[in-house]
């Protein structure tokens, strides 16, 4: 049912929605008063969310920081969080990436390096109904195409949420005494709950963010004034995260 719930969450949490639920109701509302009221705000909504600058700050001020390369340690496992691969029935010969594929590529990365040796990978179908090949054996086929050696991968399917991910994976992590030192790897905008669910289910872990959505600081007409239809999306998963958080934290999941 909590799964359920936070896909709708979703669906209500788009700027976009409210601002063609407010233009409706400025429509059929016969109170002057109530009309220009929800015109005025569908007007603010529009002006706010396409403003690119202020989408800009508000994902610098929510993502946690990347780490530079050169910084990071030796790790005996990185844990990665899946949410980034899609799966069709039309074309089941491949795997489909989204954005967020920097979350299995920088790590593979660091792999290469020599700054970890194994992955612990956490993540299901994450569908409604239906079902689909599992995120982490999805991911695992890419790792080991790109030539990561099997017995470096470890997988956990069942996970639907970051709960989940945090809970499953410390009982494979019980199961791995020699993992001593972990790192825990997702999307920059995911990091803050995900780190906070990990600690919760006692976890101790590094953190290392990617797939980042802020971007540094112009002044440019383009960035600042001129209205961009893509920060609406944007917005709308920046508003989740954030609600999803304080869900999370009602919940006790933090």
């Amino acid at each position: 049912m909590f799964f359920l719930l936070s896909k709708l969450l979703y669906l209500f949490l788009m700027p976009l929605l409210w601002v063609l639920a407010f233009l409706l109701l400025a429509l059929f509302l016969k109170n002057p008063k109530y009309k220009r009221g929800f015109l005025l705000a569908s007007l603010a909504i529009l002006v706010v969310f396409s403003n690119p600058f202020l989408e800009n700050e508000a994902w610098r001020a929510w993502e946690v920081a990347a780490t530079p390369v050169n910084e990071v340690k030796n790790y005996d496992v990185a844990s990665i969080l899946t949410g980034v691969t899609g799966y069709r029935e039309d074309i089941a010969d491949r795997i489909h990436t989204h954005k967020g594929a920097d979350r299995f590529l920088h790590p593979l990365q660091l792999y290469r390096l020599g700054k970890i040796k194994q992955f612990l990978i956490s993540g299901g179908d994450g569908r409604v109904t239906g079902t689909a090949v599992p995120e982490a054996e999805q991911i695992e086929k890419i790792l080991l195409m790109a030539g990561v050696a099997e017995e470096d991968i470890v997988t956990e399917a069942n996970s639907r949420n970051t709960h989940e991910n945090a809970v499953n994976t410390a009982r494979l992590l019980a199961q791995h005494p020699e993992w001593k030192k972990k790192l825990l790897v997702t999307s920059a905008f995911h990091m803050r709950r995900s780190a906070g669910c990990f600690a919760k289910a006692g976890v101790k872990t590094d953190v290392y963010s990617t797939d980042f959505y802020s971007a540094p600081r112009y002044f440019t007409p383009d960035e600042t004034i001129i209205p961009n239809a893509g920060s609406f999306e944007n917005w709308h998963l920046l508003i989740h995260e954030i609600a999803g958080y304080v869900v999370y934290k009602l919940m006790g999941y933090l």
